[in-house]
């Protein structure tokens, strides 16, 4: 059992949704992180509920990823005098609702447009009751993330920078921009910041963090030895992603799906030149039934 300030709430969620974190006192509460759209009315009433009268007065995003922002809207809406902060990098693509460019598009996701208030950048701080907030930039899965960090209690939340097993996709390198440096800079930013405790973007909260730190770097290390590996991870994560959106679809609409994602496509022709999409994909679902993610029968796949 981890023990975390009073002010903190952690609630895990399905991986479709990111994790969300709750950072409140008398006069504030803030959310960080809002999940994935099709989960937006279940993080509303994770938040009326532990708030009860008190309204939700801000959202931070640590990163515009479609399940880390998807539930932006719906939570705007119910709470329209809450401000949102989001990571400066693509606060412009925010300001001027650009899907594409904020990758909506091309990892063929949904994200209903939100609006964004201000940008929080690397550096701000900000408290919470007796909690003091500073963030990081944390480059790496995505190029204009940042990680928070609240020294006093020695209190990461990572989002998808360091996760129990490893960490997020390293999104950049799909499209062909280097990033896995960026991802060992950041993991070594986070050991500098000694946290004994981490909220990660996936999975449960730990406190085992040097290990963690060293299984991420291990994951990083065969990624950066062998970036095909990490292309095929990729791949099977945005067809995993879209299948728990989906949970049961026929092959054939799964891969007309898949054709018409521009990430999927990229990864296609930069790394497996060899094969037709077809073929590609058809592998990709075989993976992703060999590794019990997936089952395939009578012409349709199942998430599992």
């Amino acid at each position: 059992m981890i023990n975390l300030p009073q002010e903190v709430s952690f609630w895990e969620r399905g991986w479709l949704s990111s994790n969300n974190i709750l950072l409140r006192d008398a006069s504030q509460a803030i959310l960080v992180d809002t999940g994935y759209w099709t989960h937006a009315a279940q993080t509303l009433e994770l938040v009326q509920a532990a708030l009860g009268t008190q309204p939700l007065t801000g959202i931070i995003n640590t990163h515009l990823h479609s399940d880390h922002c998807g539930g932006n809207a719906h939570l705007q809406s119910a709470y329209p005098a809450a401000t949102t902060q989001i990571p400066s990098g693509h606060a412009a693509y925010v300001f001027d609702w650009d899907p594409a460019a904020l990758t909506y598009t091309p990892t063929g996701q949904h994200c209903p447009q939100f609006a964004a208030t201000d940008v929080i950048r690397d550096g701000d701080c900000f408290e919470v009751g007796a909690t003091h907030w500073k963030a990081y930039a944390a480059p790496g899965h995505d190029p204009n993330s940042i990680v928070l960090f609240c020294e006093a209690t020695r209190l990461l939340i990572s989002a998808d920078a360091l996760w129990g097993n490893g960490f997020g996709v390293v999104f950049p390198e799909i499209e062909g921009i280097s990033a896995f440096d960026e991802v060992g800079a950041t993991l070594d930013l986070i050991e500098t910041l000694r946290p004994e405790i981490v909220l990660p973007g996936h999975g449960s909260a730990f406190t085992d963090v040097a290990e963690a730190i060293e299984r991420a770097r291990k994951r990083l290390t065969g990624f950066k030895s062998n970036p095909d590996k990490h292309a095929m991870y990729a791949a099977k994560v945005l067809l995993k992603f879209k299948l728990l959106e989906f949970q049961r679809i026929s092959v054939e609409d799964f891969l007309q799906w898949s054709a018409q994602s521009a990430y999927m496509q990229e990864l296609k022709t930069r790394y497996v030149s060899h094969q037709s999409f077809d073929a590609w994909f058809e592998e990709l679902c075989l993976g992703l039934q060999s590794s019990g993610a997936a089952t395939l029968e009578n012409g349709f796949i199942s998430n599992t």
